[in-house]
């Protein structure tokens, strides 16, 4: 099978239609149509399921789907290294992110990267833990950012340590210090995430023993401070989120002092394209000091 095919196949995967596929390659959808095939007869089983919904990956094109963009990435490092000793640099680099790197260091991260290397492309993906985990397998993104505790055996470079604090309504009475320990929690209402978005406070709250009651399962971090605001119970959360957090609500450290560690995760085994290393490079250096 030939590069084509496989960038073919990938375009196939990310647009889930033969018609958009053939557009974002600049082919016609017989052209597409007929590549698939060709790679199916080869392989001997199905890569895609067509339906009205679209076009999906059968399990066996799931299995194959990481092997593939190995070797499209591969290619990628050969282009990228061969426009380098040319005296020119250009690429793509997708990136995972949840949601309080996202709104507080994403933006200004690829505005100082552009400045360096404005020829580089820079893809954001936004999600929660199990997302970004996935994406780095599969091949979705080439980094992510994860915490150590959610980064499940994925080879991760720890960056900084981002402490938990306690989110309450605005005006409850936790006596006359200014911190809270997390066994003053328990008994109380309280506002959860999902694990995979939360994990390191569910981490937290097992290292306790502290069982919460919850009436409330959000997905989101502006949900969850939003019924903390309205009163409806109190939540954990990282500083860095609040930082940005615009809420009229009450926020303790916790003591002791607990923190999550974030870092900068990719895939076992995958050779980084020239891009990708700069960029992982650059957030190694603006990170540092945090």
């Amino acid at each position: 099978m030939t590069i084509l095919a496989y960038q073919v196949f990938d375009a196939v995967v990310k647009e889930r239609s033969f018609q958009k596929a053939a557009e974002s390659l600049n082919l016609t959808p017989s052209a597409i149509s007929h590549t698939i095939s060709s790679m199916e007869k080869e392989l001997g089983f199905p890569l895609f399921v067509r339906s009205k919904q679209g076009v999906q990956l059968t399990g066996y094109g799931e299995s194959l789907r990481p092997y593939i963009y190995n070797v499209l990435q591969s290619e990628d490092s050969l282009q990228e290294a061969i426009a380098q000793m040319n005296g020119l640099e250009k690429g793509t680099v997708k990136i995972g992110a949840f949601n309080s790197i996202c709104t507080t260091l994403m933006p200004q991260l690829i505005k100082s990267f552009r400045k360096l290397h404005p020829a580089i492309e820079i893809e954001v993906y936004q999600g929660t833990y199990d997302d970004v985990r996935r994406w780095i397998k599969n091949g979705t993104v080439d980094m992510g950012f994860l915490s150590i505790s959610s980064s499940e055996g994925l080879p991760i470079i720890p960056l900084f340590k981002d402490r938990l604090v306690s989110v309450m309504p605005k005006g409850t009475d936790i006596g006359s210090k200014d911190y809270v320990r997390v066994e003053e929690l328990r008994g109380k209402g309280f506002v959860s995430q999902r694990e995979s978005t939360d994990a390191d406070i569910q981490n937290l709250l097992k290292k306790y023993d502290v069982e919460v009651q919850s009436n409330c399962h959000v997905v989101d971090d502006q949900s969850t401070i939003a019924m903390v605001e309205s009163g409806l119970g109190v939540c954990i959360m990282p500083s860095l989120l609040m930082k940005t957090m615009r809420s009229d609500v009450d926020i303790y450290p916790i003591e002791p002092p607990e923190y999550r560690v974030i870092g900068i995760c990719t895939k076992k085994e995958v050779i980084v394209s020239p891009a990708v290393n700069s960029m992982r490079e650059h957030i190694l250096e603006n990170l540092k000091e945090i």
